[in-house]
């Protein structure tokens, strides 16, 4: 019963850093993003309403993995927030860039080009760790796989044709969803 007070907390806070900022540039989510996040949320939703609901689909951990879903809840609701904050008036459809668009690199964007989505995806994990629920976790993994294969690669082609070199350079030097890490060029003899 205790982490799923943790998981509603943070779910909530979440939820409502995004929806101010939402709110604030007045854009709407897109389709898309609602059909392949609905299960996802659908998940965590029927969880905090119910536990019994999402039975079928627990997991038997130790409480300690539990605790492990709290602690990175409770990182990832003020990081959601500097992203959001960060990222400003760009928010927007996923692919889409606005005529006022500028490239953000700064922020949590100086080490990470996604990091928005590096935050769903770990406040997913986080709630699923929580609730210790397969189902929520597997969506979790399903989202990220949807993110890296086909939503990153449009964004990505999308912000070449607007920036052209400027960001060529800037993904060159950052990572997509976890900072760059550059590799040490080994010394030949």
């Amino acid at each position: 019963m205790m982490f799923r007070w943790f998981a509603l907390a943070v779910f909530l806070a979440s939820l409502s850093i995004s929806a101010w900022r939402a709110r604030r540039t007045k854009e709407a989510i897109p389709r898309a993003r609602i059909l392949v996040v609905c299960p996802l949320f659908g998940g965590v939703l029927a969880y905090l309403a119910n536990p019994h609901w999402m039975a079928w689909a627990s997991l038997n951990v130790p409480s300690w993995i539990q605790w492990i879903g709290v602690a990175l809840g409770v990182v990832m609701v003020p990081s959601v927030y500097w992203v959001m904050a960060t990222f400003g008036g760009n928010v927007g459809e996923t692919g889409l860039t606005k005529p006022q668009h500028r490239l953000v690199t700064i922020g949590p964007y100086r080490w990470v080009r996604h990091p928005m989505y590096t935050m769903g995806i770990a406040l997913s994990v986080s709630i699923g760790l929580m609730a210790a629920n397969g189902f929520i976790l597997l969506w979790a993994v399903v989202v990220l796989i949807a993110v890296r294969l086909v939503v990153i690669p449009r964004e990505e082609a999308t912000l070449v044709e607007v920036f052209g070199d400027e960001y060529r350079r800037y993904r060159s030097g950052t990572g997509s969803f976890l900072p760059f890490v550059p590799r040490r060029r080994q010394r030949v003899g």
